[in-house]
């Protein structure tokens, strides 16, 4: 669908990432003349970066009630989306490496157990009856049997091709340099005017819209060769809460992903002040060390691939959904970090709800922007709290 050099819609929204493109295909059912603008593919980015984890996060209530809200979107959408999209429910098990660790798990399944998410406490023999590659002598853990895995970039370029179907007008290859004031300004001079600019740019939202509380964090994933039953659940070290949400250090902790393919995707590490794409080899060893000291056999593996991406952190670690003061057009949708694919559906849906008037399903003022202080003083923020 082809656009003039200047056209009106009801809605702009730069970023085709899943966050974006959820929020495409939202406005789009909600009947709003969308415009759906990314400067690569759709579904690149942090998007194609990212593990595709849909996992309920206890951090904080607003964590959880964002990541359970999207991961029940999740389960209803789950039965439309093609078989390339790769999802399925493994669940997640919190492995705790001793008793310190093993003694949070009950915490964490009754914290889960009253917000209604089913979860099981696994002794040392259970843990290691489920993953028999796992190191001998775990203390046990923690499965979360509603958790699920998803290949993000399919799912991006699936919900951009529904809003298509509905009359949103996509295009790529064109990279929004402003948005303000009703109306973003693409990289060839195009002009597109709404009463709802949406910047959904993840790490680099601060581009467009200087000032937010947004920065970029570095993260390394890397990817086996084929090993069909070497893995039958998305693994995650219960000294993770510590380590890689740490919002100041570097870090890295144990987290590994089965895929359909019989591929293991390796995670995670977690940096800050490195915007370079390319691996930083010190970081990248020290991930796979931490993946083999609970997966000792992993080291036996073949790697076929190792990349890197950008997430988008905030300094509380939520992200960013709603008008941004000082512009009664300018809306965000950012700030994520590594939880956009768990998020996207129910921050698209926080998002139209402002948009239409409509009751949210979950209380939208956690995400506000307006939680943070007016844009001059945000780089001082970051600089003290990231």
């Amino acid at each position: 669908m082809s656009v003039s050099n200047s056209q009106s819609f009801d809605v702009v929204i730069a970023g085709g990432g899943i966050v974006g493109s959820a929020c495409a295909l939202a406005c789009a059912q909600a009947g709003l003349r969308v415009a759906l603008v990314e400067r690569d593919m759709l579904g690149s980015g942090a998007t194609a970066a990212g593990m595709g984890h849909i996992v309920v996060m206890d951090d904080s209530e607003a964590q959880f009630a964002l990541t359970r809200r999207s991961q029940l979107l999740w389960q209803a959408l789950s039965t439309d989306l093609p078989a390339s999209a790769e999802y399925q429910s493994p669940g997640t098990i919190w492995v705790a490496s001793d008793e310190e660790e093993l003694a949070e798990a009950p915490r964490k399944q009754n914290w889960l157990a009253e917000r209604r998410v089913p979860g099981r406490l696994l002794s040392s023999r259970e843990l290691a009856a489920l993953e028999p590659n796992l190191r001998k002598g775990l203390a046990g853990g923690l499965l979360v049997i509603e958790d699920a895995v998803v290949y993000p970039p399919v799912v991006a370029l699936h919900l951009a091709r529904q809003a298509q179907d509905l009359g949103a007008t996509i295009m790529v290859g064109r990279s929004v340099k402003q948005m303000a004031n009703g109306e973003a300004v693409l990289d060839d001079g195009t002009r597109l005017r709404a009463n709802r600019l949406v910047n959904a740019l993840g790490a680099e939202a601060a581009r467009c819209t200087p000032g937010i509380a947004v920065k970029k964090r570095k993260g390394h994933l890397a990817i086996t060769d084929r090993y069909a039953g070497f893995l039958s659940h998305q693994l995650v070290e219960l000294g993770y809460l510590k380590s890689a949400h740490s919002v100041s250090a570097d870090s890295v902790a144990f987290n590994v992903q089965p895929r359909q393919t019989g591929q293991i995707l390796i995670g995670s590490s977690r940096q800050y002040g490195n915007e370079e794409s390319a691996v930083d080899q010190a970081m990248l060893t020290a991930m796979l060390q931490r993946a083999t000291l609970y997966l000792p056999s992993l080291g036996s593996l073949s790697v076929l691939r190792v990349w890197t991406g950008f997430r988008a952190a905030t300094p509380d670690k939520l992200p960013l959904i709603g008008p941004l003061p000082g512009d009664a057009t300018l809306w965000l949708a950012t700030g994520h970090e590594g939880l956009g694919i768990t998020t996207a559906l129910a921050t698209a849906e926080l998002l139209v709800s402002h948009f239409t008037g409509s009751v949210p399903t979950i209380p939208p003022e956690p995400y506000l922007p307006a939680r943070f202080a007016p844009a001059q003083g945000h780089e001082t923020i970051l600089q003290e709290t990231l």
